[in-house]
């Protein structure tokens, strides 16, 4: 009667998984809504650029449509690379909890990005796409960053200094990884 009752309630703990059925479905709703709201701006800021070649527009009135233009050009960046993050994650959760992606396993196209193997793994790609992530929204501040002093250029200095940094430890550890699996073939 013991061992029944360990395996009913073994089963009904392991069946709880499930749940991330939730987070996975609502992730990926959440990528795509994002997906399209960049898309919806991309058709805006291409019908407010049409009027870029206007002659009449004034040499500020050009200028600041094009800062603009480019600050929502990188903030369209942002966009994408946030639902590219809730769709790795959805996926992510997905290939963890419930199942293997069969399709991603036997596509050529998957590129491997999107079969998960670890909690580590997911975490590790995830960094990847959000320190992108926060490099373009550096970028999309660096933009609109009014330099009225030395500090304010030694601040932007630094923090560029410091995405590079980022980015350098980012690739030292990929490539760590890399030469430790394929250290025989020099």
């Amino acid at each position: 009667m013991l061992k029944l009752l360990e395996r009913v309630f073994e089963k009904a703990l392991w069946n709880s998984r499930f749940v991330v059925l939730v987070a996975v479905v609502s992730s990926m709703a959440a990528g795509f809504a994002i997906f399209w709201m960049a898309t919806v701006d991309v058709y805006i800021l291409v019908s407010h650029v049409t009027h870029y070649a206007d002659p009449s527009l004034t040499v500020e009135a050009r200028k600041a449509l094009h800062d603009q233009t480019i600050t929502h050009i990188v903030e369209v960046v942002d966009g994408y690379l946030l639902a590219t993050v809730m769709m790795i994650f959805s996926l992510g959760l997905y290939e963890l909890f419930i199942s293997d992606i069969d399709e991603a396993r036997g596509s050529s196209k998957s590129s491997k990005i999107l079969v998960i193997e670890s909690l580590d793994d997911l975490k590790g790609r995830l960094a990847k796409v959000i320190l992108m992530i926060l490099i373009v929204t550096l970028f999309e501040m660096a933009l609109q960053l009014d330099v009225k002093s030395a500090l304010d250029l030694l601040y932007l200095g630094a923090s560029i200094a410091l995405i590079g940094l980022a980015l350098y430890l980012t690739h030292a550890a990929d490539g760590h990884g890399g030469s430790a699996e394929g250290g025989e073939h020099h």
